[in-house]
C-alpha cells in the first residue's frame, strides 16, 4: 500500500508501469536501455479514491488523463530506471495530495471608499488629458 494522506492509501496493484526508451542526451545508453517510466493509474476505476477527490484529480490531470479516465505520467528526468520510477510515483502522489485538499471558497469583498475615490479621480484625470488632445472644431 502506498500512503498518500492520512485517509487515502493506494494499492500498488492499481498502478501499472511500463519502461520505454528515454529521449534526449545520454550517449550510447539512450539507445540501449529503457530507462523512462510510463506510469498508468486508473482514476475512474480506483476504489481507493473518494468521489470528490476523484473529480478534482481529473480536473488537475488535464491532458495527462485519457478518455477512459486513466492518468498517464511519463518520467525520464533521470538516467536510471529506479530513479525515474520513484519520480513518477512521487508525481502521482503529489497530484493526489493536491486533489485531496478542497479549494478554499472565495469570500466576496467590496472595494473601500478610498479605492473607489482613487479610481474615479484617475478616470477624471485621464478624461482631462484626452479633452486637451481634441481639435478646436470638435469642442464647438
Amino acid at each position: 500500500m502506498i500512503r498518500v494522506t492520512a485517509h487515502i492509501s493506494i494499492d500498488e496493484r492499481e498502478i501499472a508501469e511500463s519502461f520505454v526508451r528515454a529521449s534526449g542526451p545520454g550517449g550510447q545508453n539512450v539507445n540501449k536501455l529503457s530507462t523512462a517510466v510510463r506510469l498508468r493509474f486508473d482514476v475512474r476505476g480506483s476504489p481507493s479514491l473518494p468521489d470528490e477527490v476523484r473529480s478534482r484529480l481529473e480536473r488537475l490531470a488535464g491532458a495527462r488523463l485519457t478518455r477512459d479516465g486513466v492518468l498517464v505520467i511519463t518520467a525520464q528526468r533521470h538516467r536510471t530506471q529506479a530513479r525515474n520510477r520513484a519520480d513518477a510515483r512521487d508525481r502521482l502522489i503529489d497530484l493526489i495530495r493536491r486533489a485531496a485538499v478542497p479549494p478554499v471558497k472565495r469570500r466576496p469583498t467590496t472595494p473601500t471608499a478610498a479605492s473607489r475615490a482613487r479610481r474615479i479621480e484617475g478616470k477624471k484625470r485621464r478624461a482631462g488629458v484626452k479633452r486637451l488632445r481634441r481639435a478646436k472644431s470638435e469642442l464647438e
